[in-house]
């Protein structure tokens, strides 16, 4: 009777990374070797993307105040410098929603910077 060293673990990792890689293109889909690689460089790309995100929604954010602003004579730096001085402790992704779902309250806060710059 033989004896049994390995076990499922090879093929348990191999069944993990092609797992991983079902929908990739070509050989990348369903040749091990290829899918291992191809697999590692899209969960470094994401692991990236999800850190990048970040970034992009606080731009998105910053735009859509600036237009709102806009609307009422003021530049976004000027804003955030007034918002900040009347110590008006909001971030920018509470303002952006303000300034698409409640102009009035929006309105306010720029009234109370306007008020702390002048």
């Amino acid at each position: 009777m033989s004896r049994a060293v390995d076990g499922t673990r090879r093929a348990d990792r191999r069944k993990k990374i092609l797992k991983l890689a079902k929908g990739f293109k070509g050989r990348r889909g369903t040749n091990f070797k290829a899918a291992k690689d191809a697999v590692t460089k899209a969960l470094d790309h994401a692991y990236v993307g999800r850190k990048d995100k970040k970034g992009e929604y606080r731009s998105l954010w910053i735009a859509r105040i600036n237009a709102a602003v806009r609307d009422e004579g003021l530049s976004y730096s000027r804003f955030i410098d007034g918002v900040t001085k009347a110590g008006i402790k909001v971030n920018r992704k509470a303002l952006s929603n303000m300034a698409i779902e409640d102009p009035k309250a929006f309105k306010a806060v720029v009234e109370a910077a306007k008020k702390a710059l002048a």
